[in-house]
């Protein structure tokens, strides 16, 4: 639950009480998304008789939030997630008993959405997009393996512009941009009730969120 308000947060905790839940303050975090870099963060909140830890960031559902709703960080977590996932199944990426196409299809049913969970909130630099192509270029080069140099009979590795030749589907970069227009398009559809609709626009009147 998203709560902008401390006065917000004492209603959850007494809404709770009411239907005899309880809010568990070993459990509960919370953190304030400020653009202000002197911003408190550092004191606990406390409500009643319960006390909430402060944090600069947190994991909800595999999603990193942090108290500046940093995208480089989230991107440089998924990418971790995504190696791991890599190299547990490299083996088979370089195995020569499976096709080309099978082991795309392993690339973008298994490795590609560990890295693109939570895509849709990710607004990308050059920097970033950048560190995405890296990470499936590593991925794709296990995939078509080294080449023979006609020349020199050397065995080199396949440069960038050779694999977007050899990969037929689109780049990573442009499957996020693809995907996001299309979740923008589904956002724009839900009426403004709707939780999504106050996350897209945003609350130009409140700049501190708790």
């Amino acid at each position: 639950m998203i709560i902008n308000s401390k006065e917000n947060a004492e209603a959850l905790v007494a809404a709770t009480r009411e239907i005899g839940l309880k809010v568990s303050g070993d459990k509960t975090k919370c953190m304030v998304k400020s653009r202000d870099q002197n911003a408190e963060r550092n004191h606990s909140v406390r409500i009643d008789n319960s006390t909430f830890e402060r944090v600069e960031e947190f994991k909800y559902l595999g999603t990193t939030f942090t108290h500046q709703n940093s995208i480089p960080e989230e991107i440089k977590d998924r990418l971790r997630s995504g190696n791991a996932c890599y190299h547990s199944v490299q083996n088979l990426l370089s195995s020569r008993l499976l096709s080309k196409n099978l082991k795309i299809k392993i690339y973008i049913t298994i490795i590609l959405p560990n890295v693109l969970y939570g895509y849709e909130t990710w607004s990308l630099t050059l920097r970033e997009e950048r560190k995405l192509r890296v990470f499936e270029n590593m991925v794709l080069r296990r995939i078509f393996g080294p080449r023979k140099d006609e020349v020199t009979g050397e065995w080199r590795r396949l440069h960038n512009e050779k694999l977007n030749d050899l990969y037929s589907s689109p780049n990573i970069v442009r499957v996020i941009n693809s995907r996001r227009m299309r979740w923008a398009g589904h956002v724009v559809r839900m009426g403004e009730e709707r939780g999504c609709i106050g996350s897209w626009w945003g609350n130009r009147r409140e700049r501190d969120h708790w």
